[in-house]
């Protein structure tokens, strides 16, 4: 139900994606939603230099989630959604990325169809090519990698739900997003399931921001390097074109 710009009606949702991070990598679009919203339901991980383009008269409601810690649940977020859009607002939903690539935008859509209010979705750059981008990581190539998958980080310990041999195939890029508390058993099982453990690999972690840091190395090497980052957010990307990246340290023939 995308809204044209003239036409931004009161009790209009926008379900925006904010991008991975810095300002300047919103889409106009996703600026035009931010300096017009008259409430601003937010998540955890949207830049201060992102919330700082909001107007000085809207109102912020804090929806973020952390591991383990979670301010709403997700139905009381729909709530909060549905009640300010009844109120007669303009109702800015920012989401960091983009709203449907692990955004939950697809269920906060529905809720809003389901209550038969007005909503629209503006697309952000995803965590995925984004960070990617930002490591000097190519999701594809047509020498090497002709499929892209993403991935929960979250969910792929001991999923029944993710097909592992077939992940474990090569000329593929596989990223798993929030991946680096469970580098270690994801990569256990893509080896386990017949991936040569010399695949390339990388930890990207605060990407497209200042503290961006990067770890790329063959995946037997990066299970060693990476549990120290275990806390913080980031991608885990395994795959050959990860060997393209400027960071990429295949380190010695044969060595540990």
């Amino acid at each position: 139900m995308a809204a044209e710009r003239e036409d931004l009606h009161a009790g209009l949702v926008s379900i925006v994606g904010a991008g991975p991070g810095p300002a300047d990598l919103l889409t106009l679009r996703a600026l035009d939603r931010i300096q017009r919203a008259e409430v601003a339901v937010h998540d955890r991980l949207i830049a201060a230099e992102v919330l700082a383009l909001l107007p000085a008269t809207a109102e912020r409601i804090y929806v973020g989630k952390a591991s383990g810690h979670h301010v709403m649940s997700q139905a009381q977020i729909h709530e909060v959604l549905i009640r300010e859009a009844r109120r007669g607002r303009r109702v800015l939903r920012l989401k960091g990325g983009d709203p449907h690539v692990f955004g939950r935008g697809g269920e906060e859509a529905q809720a809003l169809a389901e209550a038969g209010l007005a909503f629209e979705i503006v697309p952000g750059i995803s965590a995925a090519n984004g960070c990617a981008a930002a490591a000097g990581i190519p999701l594809t190539h047509r020498d090497v990698a002709q499929a892209c998958v993403f991935l929960p980080g979250h969910l792929a310990e001991g999923s029944p739900g993710l097909d592992w041999s077939s992940l474990a195939r090569p000329h593929q890029t596989r990223v798993f997003y929030m991946g680096l508390a469970r580098l270690t058993s994801i990569a256990q099982a893509l080896i386990w399931h017949g991936l040569d453990p010399a695949t390339p690999a990388a930890a990207v972690i605060d990407g497209t921001r200042s503290s961006q840091q990067v770890l790329a190395a063959p995946l037997h090497r990066l299970m060693q390097q990476a549990p120290a980052h275990a806390g913080r957010p980031g991608l885990f990307i395994v795959g050959e074109t990860v060997a393209l990246s400027p960071h990429f340290a295949p380190g010695p023939p044969g060595g540990a």
